[in-house]
């Protein structure tokens, strides 16, 4: 990396401010947008790229990119798109769902960011609970609990902007059992290998993706 890259992103990790701020603009913006018939459709094609913005932006503040941390992110990844592969192709795991379009690219009627997805969101309520002084196994278990609490308002967007749809529209609580033993895995492994997810964007972004879905609750009725 040059060393004009290398100032610009020391920068910016000293004035998070501006990043959250921007963040939370570019969320409201979406939510807006959403709501407007003639802008709807485009943005809500625009969710691949507002998950790689997103994670380029918790990116930029993490500080740990040792090999030990790196294998890890590529385990989850490649086990959270296994997993939802498996998931859609045989309905198994979560129940009866398909993808919509509106993920991106798929390879086994699955999209690719969708192991993307999995790598951030157990980062993102690891960071909060991370900081607890309590048991290890406590710490994954708030930490799973907030996943499930984050997929009860994700679950019933989803369908309205196109991510996936369920068969009958009934949501099977089989789903949710297993996003939280999916999470106990993962968060194990985070708490295990002592991943350091002190970050200053993780808390903020995740509040904001979990209130971009909570305000699109009417749109999805």
């Amino acid at each position: 990396m040059s060393e004009k890259y290398k100032n610009i992103i020391q920068l910016l990790r000293e004035h998070p401010l501006y990043i959250k701020v921007a963040l939370i603009i570019f969320y409201v913006v979406g939510i807006v947008a959403i709501y407007i018939p003639f802008t709807s459709d485009f943005f809500i094609s625009l969710t691949p790229l507002a998950l790689l913005l997103s994670f380029g932006q918790l990116m930029l503040f993490h500080r740990d990119f040792s090999i030990k941390t790196m294998l890890i992110f590529a385990l989850i990844f490649a086990a959270g798109f296994l997993v939802e592969m498996a998931g859609t192709n045989t309905g198994i795991i979560f129940g009866e769902y398909s993808y919509g379009p509106t993920l991106g690219p798929k390879i086994g009627q699955t999209p690719v960011l969708m192991g993307l997805n999995w790598i951030m969101m157990i980062y993102l309520t690891a960071a909060p609970v991370r900081k607890l002084k309590t048991h290890p196994l406590v710490k994954v278990l708030l930490s799973s609990s907030l996943m499930v609490t984050y997929d009860l308002v994700l679950e019933q967007v989803a369908p309205a902007i196109k991510m996936w749809s369920w068969s009958g529209e009934t949501i099977p609580l089989q789903n949710y059992a297993a996003w939280f033993i999916l999470s106990v895995i993962f968060h194990t492994l985070f708490v295990s290998a002592k991943v350091k997810v002190k970050n200053e964007l993780a808390l903020v972004l995740l509040l904001t993706q979990f209130f971009f879905f909570v305000f699109l609750l009417p749109f999805s009725r």
